[in-house]
């Protein structure tokens, strides 16, 4: 029992380390640039000593890419939880798709620098980690797809929507939506900026007025 605590323990301790140098890492980057962003700069800001950094991950590529896995599984428990939280409640399709909505404004809200990072790192394609963000991306577009779907099947959303285009555009509007209210509309809440994009999701997925 007491090598079971202890090794809990270490685990626990380990994750604490990586979320500093999450928190470190995405910080620089959004600052300064990945390549103008050294391991050094990332010990220093967490906190500990460059050795950790290197125990914790192989290289610097190997915590940005990290970083990205661990971001948008972040983002893709939220948008999964809203709907499910949605479907407990008895809300139809576009009440989950909502809830999603709201759920990404306040991931965003939350971890601004790494939404900045994950959309302009969505637009190049020499980054040795561009095939772990295509896969993690998916994962996130995967959740609202499933809603499109059994909305389809349900009759609630028309036959005709191409799902996997448009759950990308869903998440693509609240992306860039959110990154606008952030750099250029920062007098908004919250609940305005989920106002206007549920008005939009309302005319024009579902049709209701």
């Amino acid at each position: 029992m007491e090598s079971s605590n202890a090794a809990s323990g270490g685990s626990t301790r380990r994750e604490a380390t990586r979320q500093k140098l999450y928190e470190a890492a995405v910080t620089l980057i959004a600052e300064q640039g990945f390549s103008a962003t050294t391991v050094d700069e990332i010990a220093e800001r967490a906190g500990v000593a460059k050795g950790t950094v290197y125990y914790n991950f192989a290289s610097k590529s190997v915590l940005f890419e990290e970083l990205l896995r661990h971001g948008v599984g972040l983002l893709t428990v939220s948008l999964r939880e809203a709907a499910e939280q949605t479907a407990r409640q008895g809300g139809d399709k576009v009440d989950a798709l909502d809830a999603m909505i709201r759920a990404g404004l306040v991931f965003i809200e939350r971890y601004p620098s790494f939404t900045q990072l994950y959309v302009a790192e969505l637009w190049r394609t020499n980054r040795a980690w561009q095939s772990t963000l295509m896969v993690v991306r998916q994962q996130a577009v995967a959740v609202v797809e499933g809603v499109l779907r059994e909305g389809v099947e349900s009759g609630e959303f028309s036959d005709e929507i191409d799902v996997p285009l448009t759950a990308a555009a869903l998440v693509g509007m609240v992306l860039v939506a959110a990154l606008d209210w952030q750099s250029f509309q920062p007098e908004r809440s919250l609940d305005d900026v989920h106002a206007a994009l549920s008005r939009l999701l309302q005319g024009r997925v579902s049709g209701r007025r």
